[in-house]
């Protein structure tokens, strides 16, 4: 507010001080040039009867002359005021239309009704800084949960793309440098209902800044950050970054996944992936042979020290060595889009080959040169920009990396269902065969479909019945909720992935577990399920139906026909 005011006054101010002037010349004359009443008599016009004339005259009003007619000096002085007045009032009123185009003076006034709706915000919500693919891969995803986000982002273009993308929920965006704690704080990095500060800037530095402020203005927030640095995540996590995300390394934790243990990999893909998409076919790369990477920087170097525990044989291709560096054994120079740069890293008897540059047009001429050369190859590409999708769909390419869609994935389940994060870090100790037979039960399951995720807290508001069950003494097992309320011998199309209980965690529970005041389950199945089952959950006769087996009469005038029918 006071930024506006200030550039009123600042722009105004010239403007006023001519309309003032005016205003007191004109009223000034009025008072000393002499008239005559209605006897004749000389009469000398009062301030306030001139200052009541100048008023409605040099608004056009025109009332006439008061209180007296005028004489010929009065009307002469009249004409040069009406001609002042319209000149100093098209000085004001064209400055005022500059004003409002002011960019400037614009800006202002969002931010106060940025600040105003950010102040009045009564949900949880979580602040995005940078507005990027990443930033709207994630603003989707959490609408359409329901969860509330709020948008900084120094790109104004990026900025009022927000109004044309049919978001789910409104998003409060500002045109902003995120790494100013004041536009954090204007975002509500102190708000109660702040959830979490997410930095999603292509600029480490920023990001870094980001979390600093947030860590330092509101201890208790929850901060996520991109970074593609080890100096830089080091950095971050000194100072309690809760959650540093590097897409290249990954990406590299998911190929070393792939390699060792593809059913895991798999089955992370599928309750990771987008809800109601296609179920992503499985990969197999190749555990052992010859394997080309081409472009050294910080993807291509990720890969390389996952494949070289894994113990590969490797050839690194790259252009500008004197930038990236070269691992030990060295390097062949080149782009990799060259037959004899290809033929000279031994294309003939490899196996994989990651076209890993930060160029799209670089990686897919990589890869079409390759396979020219050989079929029998197992292809990973980097893609750098969103809008080259079809181009890379086209090219058949095993497994993609694109930097922006791991971290929107990531901080989605991070953020949309924790427990599924937990999930999968707890699945990675377990071996093949247990992911490979929950594949096959989540295929049986939904078909063809990403399975929905469903997180269910027992001492959640919204599933009454079930706490008042339990707080009452009664006992509610696991395959209870998860009956068919119109057939309770059938089991609805879902699976309990995670139980987690007074601290304990437990894997793909077992359906006659009994539940305890403030368990967490994760679940996954067909969407629709999920509803029927939070009408389980919260509505008691319902629940009782699935624990007896018996469907009681609910209001009192059912009751009474219940008993007439017995007598």
């Amino acid at each position: 507010m006071d930024n506006i005011v200030f550039l009123i006054l600042r722009r105004m101010r010239r403007p006023l001080l001519t309309l003032v002037m005016v205003y007191a010349i004109s009223v000034l004359g009025l008072v000393l040039i002499p008239g005559q009443d209605d006897q004749g008599n000389p009469w000398h016009m009062s301030f306030f009867h001139a200052f009541y004339f100048v008023s409605f005259m040099s608004t056009t009003i025109g009332f006439g002359e008061i209180p007296y007619e005028f004489t010929d000096g009065q009307r002469a002085w009249v004409l040069v005021c009406i001609y002042l007045s319209v000149i100093a009032w098209l000085y004001a009123i064209g400055t005022i239309l500059t004003l409002l185009q002011d960019k400037t003076f614009q800006h202002a006034i969002k931010e106060r009704r940025f600040t105003r709706r950010i102040r009045h915000m009564r949900e949880p919500f979580y602040v995005l800084c940078g507005y990027g693919e990443t930033g709207q891969e994630l603003a989707r995803a959490l609408t359409d949960r329901g969860q509330h986000v709020v948008v900084l982002d120094r790109d104004e273009s990026k900025i009022n793309l927000i109004k044309l993308q049919n978001l789910r929920d409104y998003v409060p965006a500002l045109h902003a440098n995120a790494h100013t704690p004041k536009y954090l704080l204007e975002a509500g990095l102190r708000h109660p209902q702040c959830a979490g500060v997410v930095a999603l800037t292509n600029d480490n530095e920023v990001n870094l800044k980001i979390a600093i402020t947030a860590k330092l203005l509101n201890p208790a927030t929850t901060v996520i950050c991109r970074a593609d640095s080890h100096d830089v995540e080091a950095n971050m996590a000194s100072f309690g970054t809760d959650y540093i995300i590097d897409p290249f390394d990954t990406f590299a934790k998911y190929l070393s996944t792939a390699l060792q243990t593809p059913g895991l990999y798999l089955l992370q893909r599928w309750l990771t992936a987008k809800s109601g998409s296609l179920l992503p076919e499985p990969v197999y790369p190749p555990a052992t042979g010859h394997w080309i990477i081409g472009g050294y920087g910080r993807f291509g170097k990720a890969v390389f020290e996952r494949l070289s525990k894994e113990d590969m044989e490797i050839t690194v291709v790259e252009a500008t060595p004197e930038k990236t560096g070269e691992p030990k054994q060295g390097l062949v120079k080149g782009r990799g889009t060259e037959e004899e740069t290809l033929l000279e890293a031994g294309i003939q008897n490899t196996v994989g080959i990651v076209a890993g540059t930060d160029n799209d047009a670089n990686n897919l001429s990589i890869i079409m040169t390759a396979r020219a050369m050989t079929n029998k190859l197992f292809v990973i590409a980097r893609q750098n920009y969103r809008e080259n999708d079809a181009l890379y769909e086209a090219v058949g390419a095993d497994m993609v990396m694109h930097p922006s869609a791991i971290v929107a994935e990531k901080i989605r389940v991070l953020l949309a269902t924790p427990m599924l994060y937990e999930f999968m870090s707890l699945a990675a100790y377990e071996d093949e065969d247990w992911a490979c037979l929950l594949v096959s039960r989540i295929a049986g399951l939904v078909g063809e479909r990403v399975p929905a995720i469903q997180e269910v807290v027992i001492g959640d508001e919204r599933h009454c019945a079930v706490r008042e069950v339990l707080d009452q003494g009664g006992m509610v097992r696991l395959k209870d909720i998860m009956r068919d309320p119109s057939d309770r011998s059938r089991s609805l199309n879902c699976i309990a992935l995670l139980r987690i209980s007074r601290n304990s965690r437990e894997l793909l529970p077992e359906e006659d577990v009994s539940l305890l005041p403030d368990d967490k389950l994760l679940f996954c199945g067909v969407r629709k399920v999920f509803s029927t089952m939070e009408w389980t959950l919260c509505h008691g006769p319902t629940l009782d139906y699935m624990l007896t087996g018996t469907d009681r009469p609910n209001s009192w005038i059912w009751r009474k026909l219940a008993e007439r029918n017995k007598q």
